[in-house]
């Protein structure tokens, strides 16, 4: 009885993505094959006008055949024409259909840094590329020790991405702690937090190198799941009854933009300090939301 829900779904998710890709692509071949300003920023409202319809059918698709609530705080003064970093506790797949759910045509598209092996997915890695998601190796922090170059190579896809954006309304998205939360992970890593993993800062801290002065604001997302962390099978199937989200809208600190991560350990304390503090309120914020004290 599960594939006969989850079937249909699938399928109509598939057309959906295939009716939108098509167009997509014909427009990013026109921004490729004629790489002038102009052509560039005529091009790009029409792919995100694209990728912000495909996501709006799948949000009605999901209200249609599911009955998930949705509990969502913070929406207020979220400008669609901003520039925004926005940071994320990670448990599931669901957690990005959630952010596009909440976040869809509130705040420009939101841009993920994703793995550079997902470049291959079919339709939806080359639907990436055309809207200009970064692609990274997400070298882990051995593989860096051994060839410094590794970790120079993902730091000039971030700068070259945030060049990029810093002419658009943009989004970036950080799921922080690099990995989905699991039992074992946070065991396996004496996570000092109840609810989260430990986060990883240097990502955030070469996005605010980049193009610090030129955002708006930090949104800082928690999402919970007071019934347990669904699989995309789960939420599909009906089984995820309700989401809550909680959005903290915060200032960038100027003392955090322009410092060097990398090189000064003085600067690196003093961002894991603030990052920690985020977490700090962000794993209180969990244990609020799971006892219904939101």
């Amino acid at each position: 009885m599960k594939w006969l829900r989850v079937a249909p779904i699938l399928l109509l998710i598939a057309l959906n993505t295939l009716a939108h890709c098509l167009p997509l692509f014909v427009v990013a071949l026109v921004k490729a094959v004629l790489p002038f300003e102009r052509v560039r920023l005529a091009c790009n409202p029409l792919l995100t006008g694209l990728a912000e319809s495909w996501v709006a059918v799948n949000s009605a698709m999901l209200a249609l055949f599911t009955r998930t609530r949705f509990s969502v705080e913070g929406q207020a003064d979220l400008q669609r024409d901003g520039h925004y970093l926005v940071l994320a506790n990670h448990q599931s797949w669901v957690d990005i259909v959630v952010l596009q759910k909440v976040f869809n045509r509130r705040i420009p598209l939101l841009r993920f840094f994703l793995k550079r092996s997902l470049f291959w997915v079919p339709v939806l890695g080359l639907a990436w590329w055309a809207l200009d998601f970064p692609f990274m190796g997400r070298y882990t922090r051995k593989q860096i020790v051994r060839n410094p170059e590794l970790g120079r190579r993902d730091m000039e896809v971030t700068r070259k991405a945030c060049e990029k954006f810093q002419s658009i309304p943009v989004a970036v998205m950080n799921f922080v702690e690099g990995t989905r939360f699991t039992a074992e992970k946070h065991a396996a890593q004496s996570s000092p937090f109840q609810h989260l993993l430990k986060p990883k800062s240097g990502g955030v801290a070469f996005v605010l190198d980049a193009m610090g002065k030129g955002l708006n604001a930090l949104l800082d997302v928690t999402i919970v799941y007071p019934k347990g962390i669904p699989s995309m099978m789960d939420l599909m199937s009906n089984r995820v009854p309700e989401i809550k989200v909680l959005i903290r809208q915060h200032p960038i600190p100027a003392e955090l933009i322009g410092g060097n991560y990398q090189d000064d350990r003085t600067f690196r304390a003093q961002f894991q300090k603030w990052m920690n503090g985020l977490w700090l309120q962000k794993d209180a914020d969990i244990s609020a939301l799971l006892a219904g004290r939101n």
